[in-house]
């Protein structure tokens, strides 16, 4: 009995020798297979541009991470198909559209595999036209010549019908004016076109003009109810030049950017590739 007592022993702590010694080796097998996925990116920025959109977000801090995954939607709620792939934290999508807003998420893979779940940032965009070194004339010198038109992208005569906005040289001081169906508020001095992301809702002017100055950007509210803004880079006594971006779809005031910090449920059965 005591012979038998001893045995089951021997057997029972050979057998735990041998799993201690499997689970070691499984330790330090160098040949393990990883099968957890890195966590879903952060801090997901769109840039909307003319025809396409600048897309970036925080590096992930895993050290086997390999690249990141680009996926778009037409809705926050439906399928979300794969566009790009990046081994960096940015991505242009290039074949963006004018008018349309695309909703963005961003997953992030490692070298084994392992893809994470969609980013939790709700980002949505919508690209518009924009333009560079327009001019337009002093109205009351250059009447055909003094109006700008968001709708045709030209110059048009000032009381055209399409005319959203026209520049007057009025004895030594000088204005942009709009039409009393349309809005117009200086925005301060900027660096660049791109400094303003969205139109403001309150503020317009009264007297439908603004004090043209250069460097100062200026968001127009036209009548048929779109967003632009135009910035001007110089002015002498008988015209301006500016940058424009111009808002396609009725009532979008984004004219830049947008970032929700919402929190979205995990969409990874409706991705599509």
């Amino acid at each position: 009995m005591v012979i038998k007592m001893k045995t089951k022993i021997f057997f029972i702590s050979l057998i735990t020798a041998f799993a201690f010694a499997a689970c070691n080796l499984r330790i330090n097998d160098p040949y393990t297979i990883d099968v957890t996925p890195p966590s879903p990116p952060t801090g997901i920025i769109a840039i909307n541009g003319d025809n396409r959109v600048d897309l970036s977000w925080y590096k992930n801090t895993e050290p086997d991470v390999a690249g990141y995954n680009v996926y778009y939607s037409y809705s926050y709620h439906s399928k979300y198909t794969l566009i790009g792939t990046t081994k960096t934290n940015y991505f242009v999508d290039d074949g963006a559209k004018n008018g349309t807003t695309y909703y963005y998420a961003v997953t992030a893979f490692d070298y084994n595999g392992n893809e994470s779940e969609l980013s939790y940032d709700v980002v949505y965009s919508t690209p518009r036209p924009e333009g560079f070194n327009q001019s337009i004339f002093d109205y009351r010198q250059y009447p055909d010549k003094g109006g700008y038109s968001f709708t045709t992208y030209s110059t048009v005569p000032y009381n055209d019908k399409s005319s959203d906005f026209f520049f007057e040289n009025y004895n030594g001081t000088f204005y942009l004016d709009v039409w009393n169906d349309s809005e117009i508020q200086d925005m301060g001095s900027t660096s660049d076109i791109y400094d303003i992301p969205n139109a403001p809702s309150s503020g317009w002017s009264s007297t439908k003009d603004a004090i043209a100055a250069v460097g100062h950007t200026y968001v127009i509210w036209t009548w048929d109810n779109h967003y632009a803004k135009v910035r001007i880079n110089a002015i002498t006594n008988d015209k301006i030049s500016f940058d424009w971006a111009f808002q396609l779809v009725q009532g979008n005031r984004q004219l830049k950017q947008s970032q929700v910090p919402k929190q979205r449920q995990s969409l990874k059965s409706s991705i599509t590739r």
